[in-house]
């Protein structure tokens, strides 16, 4: 077997082309086969060991067979001889004598057509499901997605790949994702990509594909009360509390308005935005009862910019812009590190100085690194060494923590800085069509009350539910306190009423 099967490929190298070709195709072959037990079993998940398994060496497989190809079509024209003719001067008689089932050396060729067919198929086959692996998206092109690499993993949707929302489903979309798959490489290889990645990304699939699979309006109903602790600077990180119960409906008749009812699908709500940034709205639009449209221009851009025929309906993300990359504030970041004990709030000054240590100047990651720890150690050598002595073993867990934060944010490489990518999930994102500058032909406004998307039971209080107490009537604030606690409970006795 082995004897017929050297002889064959000595056969089919008729040149040192041909031989080129046979060496191509053989070492591809195997070292495919190398790789993806290695990959199989574990002992290589390396994003760039699985492109050259999955790409480069397919690539060589198909680059040998044109080469033997084209060695016995050269080979032709140069000798003059027809194919058969070839085929009985490179082999042995017996070999290309014919037989009921063919000769010799056609059966082995179809054998090895079989065979090639089937192992460009597997290897295509496992490319394809290589490539939806949130482990290559994040890493093959390691120093461009990093950043996103580092979110997506501490992210609410860790657990959804990246595909299901940055390709959908179909052969149109798996078509147009390999497409810009193919212009990315062309991309990274080049540099010819922006730093940071800009944003938003316009090709992302609908969120009605996407995000309305698990979340889709019909199921969002009731209020949902949240709370967030914020620390101070003083020397204690003083806590203060904001407790909100989120009016999460969608805005149907029977359940009253919230903050989703720009995406019931009785509401629809669509604008234009500068630049088509989403981050300055030049107009927006909101469908009426009857069918037609009532529109709001802002007073400040509108004359500027004109009308737009860039012109977007509200879907998820145009809120929810960072629902799996989300991006940390330094000061959001450090209160949050307080609330769940990561950070020590019994040293002194540990929230100011947390901060300092995050925003400082460095040059790059490794200076960052070491800038964090003399900040924050040297603080306290200088200020309070009595500290550095009795709590070291906690300082030196909180420069850990910080550099953890930082490497999760902060992405020199990339461009990407404290506030690189604004989150549009609170006032940020609200304050952009909710504002006194938009107003209708008539000069209504579009309401820009607290009250329509939250009720408010502490905003910065020193108490979790302030608000919801008896009102201190010698206060200043006691008529503010007074119409949120009136207004939080009438909004929860309505809701109850609808259950």
């Amino acid at each position: 077997m082995w004897k017929w099967y050297v002889g064959f490929i000595r056969g089919v190298s008729v040149d040192g082309l041909g031989k080129t070709g046979v060496v191509l195709t053989t070492s591809a072959f195997v070292s495919f086969v190398i790789f993806e037990f290695t990959m199989l079993t574990g002992i290589s998940s390396n994003a760039y060991a699985g492109l050259v398994s999955y790409l480069a060496l397919p690539a060589l497989f198909v680059v040998g067979l044109v080469l033997i190809f084209w060695a016995w079509m050269r080979q032709k024209r140069t000798t003059g001889l027809s194919t058969r003719e070839l085929i009985e001067r490179q082999f042995e008689q017996s070999a290309t004598r014919m037989s009921f089932l063919g000769s010799r050396v056609m059966r082995t060729v179809m054998m090895f057509t079989l065979a090639n067919v089937f192992f460009l198929s597997l290897a295509s086959s496992r490319m394809l499901s290589f490539m939806d692996e949130p482990e290559f998206c994040g890493t093959a092109c390691h120093s461009v997605m990093h950043p996103e690499w580092a979110t997506y993993q501490d992210s609410p949707h860790a657990r959804v790949a990246c595909v299901d929302c940055h390709v959908g489903e179909g052969v149109d979309a798996l078509v147009d994702s390999k497409l810009n798959g193919m212009w990315q490489m062309v991309s990274v290889t080049f540099g010819l990509y922006e730093q940071p990645i800009p944003t938003p990304v316009h090709q992302l699939r609908p969120a009605r594909e996407t995000c309305e699979k698990c979340h889709w309006p019909t199921k969002f109903y009731g209020s949902r009360v949240e709370q967030y602790v914020r620390y101070a600077d003083d020397s204690v990180s003083t806590p203060s509390y904001t407790t909100l119960s989120l009016k999460v409906d969608t805005g149907k008749a029977a359940t009253g308005g919230g903050i989703h009812w720009h995406v019931a699908e009785a509401n629809e709500v669509r604008y234009a935005s500068v630049d088509d940034k989403r981050e300055e709205m030049i107009w927006v639009e909101a469908r009426q009862a009857d069918g037609s449209f009532i529109r709001y221009e802002n007073q400040r851009l509108f004359h500027e910019h004109g009308d737009s025929e860039d012109i977007r309906s509200v879907d998820c993300v145009d809120c929810h812009n960072r629902a799996t990359h989300v991006y940390e504030d330094p000061k959001l970041a450090v209160d949050e590190r307080l609330l769940l004990g990561l950070l020590p709030g019994e040293i002194p000054f540990i929230k100011r100085e947390a901060v300092t240590a995050l925003t400082g100047s460095y040059a790059d990651s490794v200076a960052a690194m070491v800038g964090i720890e003399n900040q924050l150690i040297g603080f306290y050598r200088v200020n309070y060494p009595g500290v550095l002595v009795r709590q070291a073993e906690l300082l030196d867990s909180a420069v850990n923590v910080l550099r953890d934060v930082y490497r999760r944010n902060v992405h020199h490489s990339m461009n990407v800085t404290w506030g690189a990518y604004p989150d549009f999930r609170g006032h940020d994102g609200c304050f952009r069509c909710h504002n006194e500058n938009m107003l209708a032909e008539d000069g209504t406004p579009i309401s820009h009350d607290c009250t329509m998307c939250h009720s408010i039971a502490a905003y910065d209080s020193e108490t979790p539910f302030e608000f919801l107490l008896p009102p201190d009537t010698s206060s200043p604030t006691a008529t503010m306190h007074q119409f949120l606690r009136k207004e939080y409970f009438e909004s929860l006795n309505a809701a109850v009423g609808r259950q």
